[in-house]
């Protein structure tokens, strides 16, 4: 496998409003951006098509993006594998990649499930591979669409001036 950088750490939190303050106030990250109710055009998890309401607060932490991730909706997901008893920490590292479908295979192919599959618009997708076996984790997949990379800068662009005021903000996709 390739070398492609971690972009991203998330967590999966009960609250992304309150995780997102605690770890700027701690750490001096953010601001961050917060899109409630994801919409996804397509959602499967382990195969089996799955809705998944989530809402998510992205802020930068030096080169890193961090996410703060919760869970709308009851149903399975990827989160609920890995915090079935409503337990939070962190969940995933994300990578961009050249290529989604080629490196969920190379994933695949050196053991590691799609634990989810869904796409935020037609042909836009990403993944996520069951790396809490062996990692701890799992590791979230994409392809550097423009919607994906204007979302990183952003978020990036915000944080060069950030103060420590106006934590919390808005996004929408």
């Amino acid at each position: 496998m390739r070398r492609d950088p971690v972009r991203q750490i998330a967590y999966f939190v009960p609250d992304i409003r309150a995780a997102a303050l605690a770890h700027s106030a701690l750490f001096g990250s953010g601001p961050y951006f917060i899109a409630d109710h994801i919409p996804l055009h397509a959602s499967y998890h382990r195969g089996q098509p799955a809705e998944l309401d989530h809402s998510s607060a992205y802020g930068q932490w030096g080169e890193v993006m961090i996410e703060f991730v919760q869970q709308n909706n009851e149903g399975p997901s990827v989160f609920r594998d890995m915090y079935p008893d409503g337990g939070s920490g962190m969940h995933h590292v994300a990578l961009i990649v050249d290529n989604l479908a080629e490196s969920i295979k190379a994933y695949e192919a050196a053991g590691f499930a799609t634990g989810l599959y869904a796409e935020a618009m037609p042909g836009v997708g990403f993944a996520m591979m069951d790396c809490v076996a062996t990692l701890g984790h799992f590791v979230e997949l994409y392809e550097p669409s423009p919607i994906l990379l204007g979302v990183y800068e952003k978020v990036r662009s915000a944080a060069r001036d950030f103060n420590g005021e106006n934590v919390l903000r808005t996004m929408s996709f």
